[in-house]
């Protein structure tokens, strides 16, 4: 049985007043990686605040908290987030013990350590076709039906003409995935960056530092609860900022890694982490990991 038969959705399917009938005592912690993002996170953070926070007269708050997780920012990320209304919460600060790692996949082991909600929802920074539906769709799955555990957004990316996933997704994810994780091929944007997931899954399993994040996710958390746990959620339309092509080499290499550690394909202490390129200096790739976080000394299981 696929994904894509029993557990596919559309952000129109649900509305704020009936989720927040269904929320019941459960919280949700809306995070947003973000480096150098001044330009689109403030709009981002004041439609969520706008639209799910407490707002004076007793309107029913359906997202408990709305977290910035600063990554090293050197323009106004985050005195524009601040202001928006969100809680910044710099990298660095967060499980000090553990060490201050790099990556975004670094970014969001530790926006899940620093955030107090049963349910976390991860929203980029950069997008600029943000709307409240993104929070909606990606939250209803999990609000009604116990059984769900993640919730993957899929969109049509109109600069790349349509709805298939970006370069990396269509030159790398997608081929590795068809290769290695079939079951999985019905994930329509595995490297997405709008998803959510109930935290006692994300406590359980690690977390790539780099681009490979999502992929280890993925396959982590499919293997961890069944295919049939995981659903998606058709958010509309997606735009971003877009990396040039060669910036996306040493990503792919990143997502090339998570995958094939978890074939068992080892050993991959003898793997090269560098990527080459004739003519330009070789780039070291982030490949390490972060453990589960029920396994990491200072954290405090909510």
């Amino acid at each position: 049985m696929t994904v894509d038969q029993t557990r596919l959705h559309s952000a129109d399917d649900y509305s704020l007043a009936s989720l927040c009938a269904a929320k019941g005592t459960t919280t949700v912690s809306v995070c947003l990686p973000a480096r150098n993002e001044a330009a689109t996170v403030g709009a981002i953070v004041d439609s969520i605040i706008c639209h799910f926070r407490a707002r004076p007269g007793g309107h029913h708050t359906l997202v408990d908290e709305v977290i910035v997780m600063d990554d090293r920012s050197t323009d106004a990320t985050a005195a524009i987030a601040r202001n928006a209304g969100a809680r910044v919460v710099s990298v660095n600060s967060v499980l000090p013990d553990a060490g201050i790692g790099s990556g975004k996949g670094n970014v969001l082991w530790k926006s899940v350590a620093a955030s107090v909600g049963d349910i976390v929802v991860w929203v980029d920074a950069d997008l600029r076709s943000f709307t409240p539906s993104y929070i909606l769709g990606l939250l209803g799955p999990l609000f009604t039906d116990p059984n769900i555990a993640m919730v993957k957004g899929f969109y049509e990316r109109p600069e790349h003409g349509g709805a298939a996933g970006g370069r990396t997704t269509e030159l790398m994810a997608r081929p590795v995935l068809s290769t290695f994780f079939p079951e999985l091929t019905e994930i329509r944007q595995p490297l997405g960056g709008e998803y959510a997931a109930r935290r006692s899954v994300l406590e359980q399993v690690p977390f790539c530092q780099g681009y490979g994040v999502e992929t280890g996710l993925l396959i982590d958390i499919a293997n961890l609860v069944g295919i049939e746990r995981i659903a998606q959620v058709d958010l509309g339309t997606r735009a971003h900022r877009n990396r040039p092509l060669r910036a996306l080499s040493a990503q792919a290499m990143e997502v090339l890694h998570a995958a094939l550690r978890r074939t068992g394909a080892g050993p991959d202490s003898q793997w090269s982490s560098v990527f080459q390129r004739p003519g330009a200096a070789p780039v070291e790739v982030q490949v390490s990991e972060r453990p589960p976080l029920l396994d990491t000394p200072g954290y405090r299981r909510r």
